[in-house]
């Protein structure tokens, strides 16, 4: 049984209309989730600790749609 992986992620928008980050190296990323519902958990809490920076925005990941087993990889993987 796979596991559906989810990663919280976040910081500084160039502008609040797109999802172009300020300063990629100051993304917070705020972890790797076993599910969507704990994901979901730590990303509502970091959208609310932040929602008077309309610059400031958090994702959900979903880690485990990024990788297809029935496909063949790349040779380093």
């Amino acid at each position: 049984m796979s596991q559906l992986l989810h990663l919280v992620f976040g910081g500084e928008l160039v502008d609040p209309q797109s999802t172009e980050f300020r300063d990629v190296g100051a993304i917070d990323v705020v972890g790797v989730f076993p599910n969507y519902a704990s994901a979901y958990s730590a990303w509502k809490g970091k959208a609310q600790a932040t929602v008077d920076n309309a610059h400031t925005r958090y994702f959900i990941a979903h880690l485990h749609r990024l990788h297809d087993e029935t496909n063949p990889g790349s040779d380093t993987e």
